[in-house]
């Protein structure tokens, strides 16, 4: 059957690039393309009539029948597996690794397998060159890292070392310093107070009486809209000066070493839910606050009360000091045992002139100066952090908008 249409069929057999041999029933080689003998070192008249026993190691001859036989009774088609380890022998003995296809067929209610066959020595060789490299690399880089692990160990012993000799050299003089220090910031931080306290306090107290005397003029049940816009204003004036309060007390506990923390383990979707809810009260037309949708996994170990403090002061600041129709941000990403919190606006900015300031007691931007404010949140929110091992640092480019970044540990010590 095989010589039936000879021209068309030994130009498709010889163009096929793969080995194919086409065997019996009986594992009798009847057929075998140019590339099978490139690949085996076998001439045609070699192979024909061969037990395809010659291409295969003779450790493998007893195993191979068996396997023969239950293929040739399935009739499935075996497609080239990646992972099989199938090996091949040339006519110098030489084994070498293939990839082979079976593809069983009937004619003349004879059985036929044709099977496809690829050499994959040079594959297998750069593979193995591959793992070879990677492993040396590996050493490589574990060795390196022990270098470079102990030089670094011994730069922070040489670096504590030289901290503790700089300290020695100049706490006398801080002492010395300190002392007319204090006194002078305590005399101008009086000052400042006592001015800041009289406008903050003033302009909200004149809001909500004012919005309390009007309530009184709206009795009709058509003015209910007047009176809920009126509302809202006393008990946004009220959250105002409620929360300066809390900044005070914040101050004089932080000032006198009184804050007790009381460390808890809890969800953080909890703090950002309410955070978020309280700050939606005070957004401007059009602003909105984007949260991350992976709050739920993060599990905290810390003052649940303190850290709603702190992300609330920073949200706030962003709505306060953005205009109307802008995105606020809240990213949280972990970092090892820290986790990450940054607060993103498009606001005003802070003046880079003003920046070093930011954190210092009472102090403002000159950008903000005519806006309500106390000058106190930043810095109680860094003392807050700094006392629960974290630290906030922020970028900030005037008219386009800031970012804060806050570092806390996700379980306290």
């Amino acid at each position: 059957m095989f010589y039936q249409n000879r021209n068309i069929f030994n130009i498709l057999f010889e163009a096929i690039p793969e080995g194919v041999i086409i065997v019996n029933e009986n594992q009798v080689i009847i057929a075998a393309n140019n590339s099978a003998e490139q690949i085996f070192k076998y001439s045609t008249e070699e192979l024909n009539g061969k037990n395809l026993n010659i291409l295969i190691p003779s450790k493998y001859h007893s195993n191979h029948q068996n396997h023969f036989s239950k293929f040739i009774k399935s009739k499935n088609i075996r497609k080239i597996k990646h992972d099989l380890n199938l090996v091949g022998v040339k006519k110098n003995k030489k084994e070498f690794p293939v990839e082979i296809a079976l593809n069983p067929f009937t004619v003349n209610d004879e059985n036929f397998i044709l099977a496809l066959i690829i050499d994959v020595t040079e594959r297998k060789e750069y593979k193995n060159k591959i793992e070879s490299l990677n492993t040396q690399l590996e050493k490589k880089v574990t060795l390196r890292t022990s270098e470079l692990k102990n030089t670094i160990k011994q730069l922070k012993e040489l670096n504590l070392n030289y901290k503790k000799e700089i300290i020695k050299r100049i706490e006398a003089e801080k002492n010395i310093k300190n002392a007319l220090k204090k006194e002078q910031e305590l005399n101008g931080l009086k000052t400042k107070f006592l001015s800041m306290v009289s406008h903050e306090f003033k302009t909200p107290l004149s809001g909500i009486l004012t919005s309390t005397m009007l309530l009184n003029k709206y009795q009709l049940s058509e003015e209910h809209e007047k009176r809920d816009k009126h509302i809202k204003t006393i008990e946004s004036k009220v959250r105002y000066l409620n929360n300066i309060l809390n900044d005070f007390l914040s101050i004089e506990r932080l000032d006198s070493s009184k804050v007790n923390y009381k460390f808890t383990t809890f969800n953080l979707s909890k703090i950002i839910n309410e955070v978020v809810y309280n700050a939606n009260m005070l957004l401007k037309s059009g602003q909105k606050i984007i949260i991350p949708e992976n709050s739920d996994d993060f599990i905290l170990k810390q003052d649940e009360k303190i850290l709603e403090l702190i992300l609330s002061n920073l949200i706030y600041n962003a709505v306060k000091y953005s205009p109307e129709n802008i995105t606020i941000e809240l990213q949280i990403i972990k970092n090892g045992e820290s986790i990450i919190f940054k607060i993103i606006d498009e606001g005003i900015g802070i003046p880079i002139n003003d920046q070093k300031f930011i954190f210092n007691r009472y102090f403002r931007a000159e950008n903000v100066l005519n806006t309500q404010g106390t000058g106190i949140g930043l810095n109680i929110v860094q003392a807050h952090l700094e006392n629960l091992g974290g630290s906030i640092s922020f970028t900030s480019e005037e008219n386009k908008g800031s970012v804060f970044t806050v570092k806390l540990p996700l379980k306290h010590a």
